[in-house]
Formats: C-alpha cells, structure tokens, sequence
C-alpha cells in the first residue's frame, strides 16, 4: 500500500483535502485513473441525492478532475436477511433517487443480476475512481474490504449516514455518558449547513448502457428470497416520504416529545427510523430541522440525544464489536450475571414460532410482535420489553439474543441495523448499561415487567390498537 505522504504527493491539493477529511477512507490509494470520463458513486447504504456526504465527495472529486458523476445501484439477490418486505421499501426509495438524481445533473444506473457487478461497470463507463458510502455492519464492510484489493482504480469510502463521523471517536464507549462529552465536544463542527455542492459537467449516458427499468419488479427471478413477509403500506420508502414524515412531526409530535414519547399508545415519536436505516434522510438534515424550530432547547435535546447521541454511540459498537449481533457481545458482569442465573425456573417457555406467532401468555408481548409483523414497526419503548420478556422465555440467554435478532431483521424495516442491535444487546446483555438488583432470570440486567408497564402507559389502549 502507497505510504500517506506518497498518496497525497500524486493528488492534487483539492483532492487531497478530501481525503484527509475524517468522513473519508481511503480503501485504495493513488491518483485517479485519467483519462477517464467519470466518476462513479457506488450507492448503497445511502439512498438519497440531497444531503448525502458520499455523493457530494464524489461530485468535489468530478468538478476537480473535470468529469461527471453517475451513481451506480446494484440490486442484489442475496442481501443478509432482506425479503420482500424490505425490497419493497428499497425500490421506493430507489425512484426518488432516480428523479433527484436527474434534477441534480448527476447520472443514476440500477442492474440487476446477471449484469450488476461493479467492477464491471466501472470499466464500461470508463471510472477514474469510485466512492462508496460506509456501512459498519458485517458482511457490508468484508465487501468493501474485498473490492478494495480488487479493484484497479482509488476506492474512498465516506460516513454519510452519521453527524460526527465515527472515525474522529475510533472507538466503542462502554455507557452513553461515557460517550456524551466526547460527542459535545465535536458537535459544533459537524451540526451545521452542509455545503452546497452542484456538478459542474453533467452526466450524459453512453449510447446503450443497459440500466433497470424501476417501473419493474426488482425482486423477479430472486428464487431464495424470503416473500413469506409481505410489504406494508404503513410506511411508504424514499426521500419524499422522509422529509413528509419529518413534517408531520415537527408540527405534531416534536412539542409533546418529552412527555408522549414513552408512550406507545401515542403517536409520539418521529418514526423515522426506517428512513433513516435505508439512508432516505440524513440524520443531520434531521438534527438541523430539529434545532431549527422555535421549541424549548429541553425538548429539542431529548429528541436529538436519540437522533445523535443513542443511534452513532449504536453505529461505534457494532463498528468496534465483532459479535455485536450474538450473545458473546455481552457486558463482562451481565455475562457472569446471565450464566449465574441460567437455571432459574422459567414459569413460562416459548418456542421460537410461538413468539413469531405472538402466542404467548403476556397481551402486551403479543400486541409488540403484532405491531412489529403488521407494520414493520415496533415503538422503541416497546422493543425493550419485547427483547427482555424473550430473555425469561427462551432456554438461555444465547438464545434469546439469537432469537430476538432473527425476529427483528425479518420484520423491521428498521432491523439489520447498529440500532436494534444495540437496542437487543442493551436489553438482553447489558450491553451500553449498568448493573441494577439481582433478580431471577435476569440476574444483574435491568429487569421490567408487564405489570411495571402497564402503569406507566395506556397497555389496554395500545393492546387493543394492534388488535384492530
């Protein structure tokens, strides 16, 4: 690999300020391949053209080298634990990028299978040099870590999905308030106005380059793909629906977010997690909006801890955790604590179907796995106690972390995400927590109950909505 001040040496200077910026990996190093007679942004994790990091990287490095940028979207068959429910959602999403990509003067091509393979499209239309947008998680990051000593052309990466990027932390943190300050202190330089990028050459399609017709299904001929989960239509994918529902919240739900939000029964949050994971909204154009309107700064801030502090200190775990969706991710005390307990009675034990069919003794379990089944989304007040009920029903811990993870990413159009696996991991092993009373089954995790709950919200009102 060349050494830094060799790289930066055969750039020019403004490309080689990009690539210092801490939203940026460099992969593959060099100058760019020229001549060339583009710049390609391979799209993935961040499905939208406005406020998007990647793609303005990618359009700064164009303008520089006096080319154009298209954004290249490969569908693929095989994405870990997608079925149709999520593609669904993708390709709505995907016809919002490919009208804003258009208005923005930058090209957009989708394939599918057999011819989707980036390299290969890079070579067709001639790269000199791709930028991709990070993804923290497994299997994304061993592709990116694949392609770049594959290709033959720089491949940079950029955190388009978080406000502060993760590399300025380069590190987990054990509780939120570990992580508070830290965050503080960087916000400043990040929660502001992004720059307003437009491309100075515009993208023209070479005469015959194949590219897939969205008015068509994106899933055809997908043989293994899970359709056994269907679409919903309480969630509708894209930019367009984000910044709607951003709107619906700002006028309705941000003012009574510190009192309803703990309240399921309420639409009191945002719901824009799915947006957010599918990278349809920026968690900054968010945070801007947000901070923005004439509310108190309490409210504001409680919001924005979610937004900002819970969901980047979730993206630091998963990036720093090998097995942050396994047991094996467990807090050292609740790893003692859970083993301690294991053979505590169970009065109730739930095989894995019966939980997927929410058939259990506990109406308020059964009505989270419904809401989660029916609409792809479950309130996050609830998560906690779905996951933590699962830990009492399951033969063990490992298998409840295991279960719980399962049902999460066939259902959510949230799940496969740093969030929920954070949010499952926090639940079950204590992780991003503390210890608390030593109690049956739970040991030193935080325990709760249906019988707390239940005097804390409307449980009846929210049982019979799910119910309807």
């Amino acid at each position: 690999m060349m050494a830094e001040a060799d790289f930066k040496s055969n750039l020019p200077e403004s490309l080689a300020k990009l690539a210092a910026d801490p939203r940026v990996t460099v992969r593959r190093s060099g100058a760019p391949c020229l001549p060339a007679k583009c710049v390609v942004y391979w799209m993935q994790r961040a499905l939208r053209i406005v406020d998007n990091p990647a793609l303005d990287v990618a359009i700064e490095v164009g303008n520089s080298l006096g080319l154009p940028v298209v954004v290249f979207f490969s569908v693929i068959p095989n994405y870990p634990n997608a079925n149709l429910r999520h593609y669904h959602f993708l390709k709505q999403g995907l016809r919002d990028v490919a009208e804003d990509a258009a208005e923005r003067g930058v090209g957009f091509v989708v394939r599918r299978p057999p011819g989707n393979k980036l390299e290969a499209f890079l070579e067709e239309v001639e790269a000199a040099m791709v930028v991709g947008d990070e993804n923290p998680c497994r299997e994304p990051e061993r592709w990116r870590q694949v392609l770049s000593k594959r290709l033959k052309i720089p491949f940079w990466t950029v955190d388009a999905d978080v406000v502060v990027p993760s590399n300025i932390f380069n590190r987990s943190y054990v509780l939120l308030h570990h992580f508070r300050p830290h965050l503080n202190r960087e916000l400043p330089k990040y929660l502001v106005e992004p720059k307003k990028i437009n491309p100075l050459h515009r993208w023209t399609p070479p005469k015959g380059l194949p590219g897939f017709d969205l008015s068509e299904d994106i899933t055809a001929g997908f043989t293994k793909l899970d359709r056994s989960v269907q679409p919903v239509d309480t969630f509708t994918g894209g930019a367009r629906s984000a910044v709607r529902r951003l709107g619906e919240f700002l006028k309705s739900g941000l003012a009574g977010y510190d009192e309803k939000h703990n309240h399921p029964e309420t639409a009191g949050t945002s719901r824009l997690s799915p947006y957010l994971h599918f990278g349809n909204i920026s968690p900054l154009r968010i945070a801007l909006t947000v901070e923005a309107s004439p509310l108190s700064s309490e409210t504001k801030k409680k919001y924005l801890e979610q937004v900002i502090g819970w969901r980047e200190l979730s993206v630091l775990f998963v990036r720093h955790e090998p097995n942050y969706d396994n047991w094996e991710c467990a807090a050292p005390w609740a790893r003692k604590s859970l083993v301690e307990h294991t053979a505590d009675p169970r009065i109730h034990r739930y095989s894995f179907v019966q939980l997927e069919r929410a058939e259990t003794h506990d109406e308020l379990w059964n009505a989270a796995q419904c809401q989660m089944t029916t609409t792809g989304w479950m309130h996050n007040y609830m998560r906690m106690y779905w996951a933590k009920m699962i830990l009492c029903w399951a033969p063990d811990p490992a298998k409840a972390f295991e279960w719980a993870v399962i049902l999460n990413d066939r259902y959510q159009l949230d799940g496969r995400d740093p969030n929920g696996y954070a949010g499952i991991a926090w639940a079950i092993v204590g992780r991003h927590d503390r210890p608390w009373f030593n109690r049956p089954l739970f040991g030193l995790v935080r325990a709760m109950s249906g019988a707390s709950l239940a005097r804390k919200f409307d449980a009846a009102a929210y049982i019979r909505q799910q119910q309807s």
